[in-house]
């Protein structure tokens, strides 16, 4: 099992969130970064732990500004080879940057992952539209909307594609997350924990990646067996890991 996306820098006891990871038989977790700072901790962080620890780094929408943009986008283009993926990064339609100015940096990061070969962990709260065009019209060929909770019309664009999406513990309630999973064949999804998400009143870590399975198992009604097995593939193939 892999955890594909996990913000390890902000969980407060790192060693022990790895352990209990690996005695539920978690064999590796990408960690993502968001900015300047996470990004070089989520470097730490795959140096320290480098069996366990898969780094990727990015520029979420969040972090976006003017003042900070070169700098971050220098560290990403000269660090990017040392990760297995872009991310996190995309768009956001509920954050207060500016639309225009997070498709500059989306788009510049796209060419960048574009650049050095490496899949795409795309970030696209009420943008799945431009999200998705944005990533096909840039010739990425690897990319996941990560948590997809989007219009199944644009689901069936994205699977068409070639690209994934991943699944979090929000399955146990979340209707909109739900019907994506339900249509998306599994072939094509990727399981996480966003950790440290709180997920009704937890706080999450890697571990919590067996509920996600769990509600993927259910929600698809395909035996758990089965769904560890093909989205553990899925993460394999998709990173190269």
């Amino acid at each position: 099992m892999i955890d594909t996306h996990a913000h390890l820098n902000e969980i407060e006891d790192v060693h022990r969130a790895i352990l209990k990871a690996k005695d539920v038989g978690i064999k590796g977790i990408v960690a993502v970064g968001m900015d300047l700072l996470s990004n070089q901790e989520t470097l730490d962080l795959a140096r320290k732990f480098p069996a366990m620890v898969h780094p990727a780094i990015g520029y979420h929408p969040w972090s976006i500004s003017r003042e900070t943009m070169e700098e971050n986008l220098r560290f990403i283009d000269k660090n990017l080879t040392k990760c297995i993926a872009l991310g996190e990064v995309g768009i956001d339609y509920k954050t207060r940057v500016k639309k225009p100015l997070q498709w500059e940096i989306f788009s510049q990061l796209l060419s960048i992952a574009l650049h050095h070969k490496r899949p795409v962990i795309v970030h696209s709260r009420f943008s799945h539209q431009r999200s998705h065009r944005m990533v096909k019209d840039s010739g990425i060929k690897k990319a996941v909307f990560h948590w997809y909770s989007g219009p199944l019309e644009i689901l069936v664009k994205i699977i068409d594609d070639g690209f994934y999406v991943s699944a979090t513990p929000a399955l146990a309630y979340s209707p909109p997350h739900q019907a994506a999973m339900k249509s998306a064949p599994l072939e094509r999804i990727l399981v996480e924990t966003d950790c440290p998400v709180e997920y009704q009143g937890k706080i999450s870590q890697p571990a919590d990646l067996v509920i996600t399975l769990k509600e993927l198992s259910r929600v698809k009604t395909i035996p758990l067996e089965d769904v560890r097995s093909i989205t553990s593939n899925n993460a394999k193939l998709f990173f190269g890991i």
